[in-house]
């Protein structure tokens, strides 16, 4: 017997590697903290330092009903991405950034690509609807299977946050920044802008949920309100500029701290 051949035959795989391991249900926390790390790796070699998010529905396209909102996602993205390129100097601030898919989604990366900045795509594998758009930026297009972790990147890179028409997805993304705002939980401010006032009043009832007390009157100031790319991009830039000129953190990428009420000065 060679004295390379172990006595008890081949040997398994280094538990990194061995692909049958990290599929299992004990190997989820792994696979989780993937979705962490992978992305975060990303944006520290291509120096993201934060972004601006788009939602909207991937069935809405260049061409046919709701088409105007593909190209104002399309229009808004670009006069962003070319406002943003001023405060460029070792990062890459307010970085456009949208679920990765077809629809608004490729109409915000599109707009950004035109601009000729970077862009990055946030997909999550689902049975319809949801591939890569070719205009993310390579190295910054991702692929997630768990809706939280990709919550997790939307939520604490951005400073800002563009909600056009869309559905399920659209509603439970915009919802879930909305808490996140409402209950202080994150030690930012977001600016909210809901672009489509006609569709947003239909849809959503907010002024109702004020009537009934489900959220207060104050909450309604947590958005706004625009219907041109030019409207939208004058509320997004007066809330961006409080943090367009504040000292760069050391941390890169800026991932927003969370507020801790049981701790003294509140953030975690």
């Amino acid at each position: 017997m060679s004295q390379l051949t172990p006595p008890h035959g081949s040997r398994r795989p280094v538990a990194y590697l061995n692909e049958a391991f990290l599929n299992t249900p004990d190997a989820r926390a792994i696979r989780i903290l993937s979705e962490f790390l992978e992305p975060l790796a990303h944006f520290r070699r291509e120096s993201i330092r934060d972004t601006v998010v788009f939602f909207g529905s991937a069935r809405i396209r260049e061409t046919g009903p709701m088409a105007n909102y593909y190209q104002d996602a399309r229009s808004l993205a670009r006069l962003l991405t070319e406002w943003a390129e001023q405060f460029t100097n070792n990062t890459h601030r307010f970085v456009v950034c949208s679920g990765g898919g077809p629809g608004i989604m490729e109409a915000a990366n599109r707009g950004a690509s035109e601009a000729g900045g970077k862009t990055v795509g946030l997909n999550i594998g689902l049975p319809f609807e949801q591939f890569p758009n070719p205009y993310i930026t390579p190295e910054l297009s991702f692929e997630f299977h768990y809706f939280f972790m990709r919550k997790f990147w939307f939520a604490y890179l951005s400073k800002a946050l563009v909600v056009f028409p869309g559905g399920f997805g659209t509603l439970d993304e915009m919802m879930e920044i909305l808490t996140l705002t409402q209950t202080q939980k994150l030690a930012k401010k977001i600016t909210v802008v809901l672009y489509g006032s006609a569709y947003w009043k239909e849809i959503v009832n907010f002024d109702a949920l004020v009537r009934h007390g489900m959220i207060s009157a104050g909450d309604l100031n947590l958005f706004e309100y625009a219907d041109t790319p030019e409207a939208a991009f004058e509320l997004l830039k007066r809330g961006l500029e409080m943090y367009a000129h504040q000292p760069e953190t050391r941390e890169l990428p800026a991932i927003a701290r969370s507020r801790n009420p049981q701790k003294p000065g509140g953030e975690a």
